[in-house]
């Protein structure tokens, strides 16, 4: 493959170029981002460059997207003025790009707009030459020897036609000199109006348009201290947001608002105005934060300072400062059917599930958003990361993760940390009778939590009514909340090196 192209012409085609973008100044930018991915499931790591295969996932890969404001300030003449923008993102959606004239704007219309985006490279100038004249480099010991002729292919290598007629294949060469740079090729992509106006001189305008290729997701380092109670104690808060741009433009010290919920793309965009609302409360020698409000029927938060958010990048900004000191408590448990056995079918009479028997107990850390706890913050979805100080030598231990969709103030947060170490249970039938013409069936459940550990714990047994809607609970060991129509909750306090016994007796009817 060549080593390098030179462009004879090249330098002319930039400088034309270069005297275009000198006359529109780039002004303020501010952008607002969309998220579409699913908490927690985007990796920074998966999309950064990898050497010789460049970036595993192309901008349109990357689940978000962004509505970009930039001013800039234009000389137009009276008429119809014709006015490349460069400075635009590749993965830019042309049916949404706006201009208008701030300067004047009744007296100041679009006449036609395009986006061109058929950039150069060694393909594209390849095929633009076919059957014409180029000069190629080729080394012949510590020479390089040029050979003029006319490109017939380049498959498999360069096939030219010499002035005698005689045909040459080139499988090596080091460079290929072509005569300029063929019209309808751009060095970047280029938003192009045709703007008429009635006003001659200095306008300034604003451009907006849609593009893919950026995201942004919350992250959250929690730090959790253990009560004088070992199933309660405090957590430490921390977020950070981390924005992805792979949209092919970076945004220098730009204006940013992220959106948070979920928006229809279905729907005209929502428009984004410069509203504010309280900051997160910061140190006052902090660089500004985020500010967040409510927004129609979402959340805005708005960057209190100016950023650069650089192409093909992971960028993270403090969402808000750490709050300490938040009560939280554990919470263990048990649900002896595994998980996706959920019943939500027909009528299930058989005697047996056929499914294992789930053994493993379930932890959780549990915490309020609420004012009162230092909190009361709408949150957005993303990743919680859960840390626990080791006494022993002053380090921060990993102790699991959970993902959260996005969570409004005063709601309860429930970060599932994985499964206990010394707590067990066991779940099985004891009894089970069916009556097909009194239109009945009863079952007996047994469940056993045993606590391994030295301390007592508390477990929430969770029990799924699985074989039909209407059922009710005719006899049971301890007491029990309903969570909906198929679900119930047995809490049960275990003491050390002990075991709890729950058995219920539950009645279908159809």
């Amino acid at each position: 493959m060549p080593g390098h192209f030179r462009f004879a012409a090249l330098a002319v085609a930039l400088g034309l170029t270069a005297r275009v973008a000198a006359q529109d100044g780039i002004g303020a930018t501010s952008l607002t981002i969309y998220s579409t991915t699913q908490p927690g499931s985007v990796s920074p790591d998966l999309y950064r460059p990898v050497p010789g295969q460049g970036n595993i996932y192309p901008g349109q890969a990357v689940p978000g997207y962004a509505m970009i404001r930039q001013e800039r300030a234009l000389d137009l003449t009276r008429g119809v003025n014709r006015l490349n923008f460069r400075d635009v993102a590749a993965y830019i959606d042309p049916t949404t790009v706006a201009f208008e004239s701030l300067t004047a704007p009744d007296a100041t219309r679009v006449v036609e707009q395009s986006f061109e985006f058929d950039l150069v490279s060694t393909d594209k100038l390849m095929e633009r030459y076919l059957d014409q004249v180029v000069t190629v480099d080729q080394l012949a010991g510590n020479r390089v020897v040029p050979f003029t002729g006319r490109l017939l292919s380049t498959q498999g290598g360069l096939v030219l036609a010499a002035e005698d007629g005689k045909i040459h294949t080139l499988n090596s060469y080091t460079g290929v000199h072509f005569p300029d740079l063929p019209g309808g090729l751009m060095t970047r992509p280029t938003l192009i109006w045709d703007v008429a106006t009635e006003q001659a001189g200095r306008h300034d305008t604003r451009i907006t348009y849609q593009t893919a290729g950026i995201t942004w997701w919350s992250d959250y380092n929690l730090t959790f201290s253990p009560g004088a109670n070992a199933n309660n104690g405090f957590l430490d808060v921390g977020a950070w947001v981390s924005i992805l741009n792979r949209s092919g433009a970076s945004f220098r010290d730009a204006r940013l608002k992220l959106i948070a919920g979920d928006v229809n793309r279905a729907q005209p965009a929502v428009p984004v105005q410069a509203l504010a609302r309280r900051a997160f409360e910061q140190d006052a020698v902090a660089a500004p934060g985020f500010a967040e409000q409510s927004f129609f029927e979402f959340h805005l938060y708005t960057l209190g300072r100016n950023t650069t958010i650089a192409d093909n990048s992971t960028k993270q900004i403090e969402l808000f400062p750490t709050v300490r000191h938040v009560p939280a408590k554990k919470l263990l448990v048990y649900y002896g059917l595994l998980p996706q056995y959920l019943g939500f079918g027909g009528r299930y009479t058989e005697r047996e599930l056929g499914v294992p028997m789930n053994t493993k107990v379930d932890v959780y850390l549990e915490f309020e958003n609420r004012e009162a706890a230092g909190l009361g913050i709408p949150l957005p979805a993303g990743r919680m990361r859960v840390s626990q100080l080791d006494a022993a030598d002053d380090s921060l231990e990993f102790i699991g993760e959970d993902v959260i969709d996005h969570t409004p103030k005063d709601e309860t947060v429930r970060v599932a940390l994985g499964s206990a170490f010394d707590v067990v249970g066991e779940r099985r039938q004891v009894a089970f009778s069916i009556d097909t013409n009194a239109e009945r069936m009863e079952e007996t459940i047994e469940v056993k939590v045993r606590n391994h550990k030295t301390e007592p714990v508390d477990v929430l047994v969770r029990e799924t009514l699985y074989r039909w809607t209407t059922n009710q609970i005719v006899e049971t060991t301890h007491e029990y909340e309903r969570e909906d129509a198929r679900t119930v909750h047995f809490p049960v306090t275990i003491p050390p090196d002990g075991e709890a016994v729950v058995r219920y007796r539950v009645r279908y009817t159809w």
